[in-house]
């Protein structure tokens, strides 16, 4: 396969991060974020505009966007493993329970959300289906952005059966442990973490399965190391994100009008059925940057925190915790929209850099050497100053 067409999987992974980051950083800076109520604090226009293209760009897409490269490089674990002549499923089972155990420990200490148990559980079934012909695969998928549907919408026929008045306690509570000591910020995160594991497997598990489903067909194909033949669909997929705009628009719209009720559980669902035409056509779009005069740039720039996709997620909920909890600076409900957007920002752009000089001196991030080590059951040395294959 072809190295340079593999720095396109990393570059979209690192593209990747920023959503999550833009989105994750909201559960650490907002006790009202995803509580249902918009924060009265800060409900100035800048204010609810902010949210407004938070909502519009990056809440339910790029989860799913992360979930498709998972898939994609399952397959190139796959290649992994035959290169080295080692048998594939005992290699892929340790490696995803450890992504469950790092998950675990990550979603206990600094972020209640963690998304890794949840890929390190999926990635069990995922065994179970590598071997079943493509077209069985993507029936599968499609199956389960249905079921996903169905899910929100249960969902929201149990919440409007229980609609009232909101309930404000959640946030008083996250507001009091973010701005305690270390130990109630602890408490406090111990104590979401198990609510949140179910809340991810039913709302996010269905359609996360669903892409890793179709990003290990897109693998088996190995779609990346074949821009030259998708360039003519890239447009066509551009196109057809128009879809998911629509789906966006009214979830954007409406998270600030009708933060709770009807409207915002309709529009979920909505999101739900179109987020994957919008995140469909950021990977055309971004395929069609990497491929113009400027794609080697941008590429370069991105494909670092791709490479070490694992260990800047977990710096970054590293980052947020010591920023806005009991673990450092108590920031939560401290600081207006724009001001956290610009700070997500400024994270990012501090990781790329960093990334790229880690680059320069290591062949791995130090989770991605963990998980490795998790993988192949040895104790791997670091190896300096080298430029390792994407995976």
């Amino acid at each position: 396969m072809n190295q340079s067409r593999l720095l396109n999987v990393d570059a979209l992974r690192g593209f990747a991060l920023l959503g999550i980051l833009a989105v994750n950083i909201w559960l650490f800076a907002d006790p009202y974020f995803a509580s249902g109520i918009n924060n009265p604090r800060y409900a100035g226009a800048l204010d609810i505009a902010v949210r407004f293209v938070v909502a519009l760009l990056f809440e339910t897409k790029f989860y799913l966007l992360f979930s498709f490269l998972f898939g994609y490089s399952f397959t190139l674990q796959m290649a992994a493993a035959e290169r080295a002549g080692a048998a594939f499923r005992p290699r892929m089972l340790r490696r995803s329970a450890g992504l469950v155990a790092l998950g675990v420990l990550h979603g206990c200490l600094l972020f209640y959300g963690d998304i890794l148990h949840l890929y390190g559980l999926l990635c069990f079934l995922l065994l179970a289906l590598y071997n079943r012909q493509r077209r069985a695969i993507e029936v599968a998928a499609v199956l389960l952005l249905l079921a996903a549907l169905v899910l929100a919408a249960l969902g929201a026929v149990v919440l409007l059966a229980g609609e009232g008045a909101p309930d404000l306690k959640p946030v008083f509570a996250k507001l009091a442990a973010f701005h305690g000591d270390a130990r109630s910020t602890r408490a406090y995160v111990i104590g979401e973490f198990p609510s949140t594991v179910a809340l991810l497997l039913f709302g996010q598990g269905p359609s996360a399965f669903a892409m890793f489903l179709l990003g290990m067909a897109a693998g088996r194909e190995q779609l990346f190391a074949k821009v030259d033949a998708l360039r003519a669909w890239l447009p066509r997929i551009l196109r057809l994100g128009i879809l998911g705009v629509f789906g966006a628009v009214l979830y954007a719209l409406a998270s600030e009008i009708a933060p709770g009720g009807a409207v915002i559980i309709f529009a979920t669902a909505l999101s739900v059925l179109t987020a994957p035409f919008l995140t469909a056509a950021y990977v055309a779009g971004l395929l069609m940057l990497f491929d113009s005069r400027h794609g080697a740039r941008v590429i370069a720039a991105l494909a670092p925190m791709g490479k070490f996709a694992l260990s800047n997620y977990l710096m970054q909920s590293l980052v947020m915790a010591c920023l806005f909890t009991g673990y450092g600076m108590r920031l939560c409900d401290e600081l207006p929209p724009i001001a956290v957007l610009a700070l997500a920002a400024a994270i990012y752009l501090t990781q790329m850099a960093l990334s790229a000089w880690w680059l320069k001196h290591h062949s791995y991030g130090p989770a991605e050497w963990l998980l490795r080590a998790i993988t192949n059951w040895q104790w791997l040395p670091q190896e300096a100053g080298t430029q390792p294959p994407s995976r």
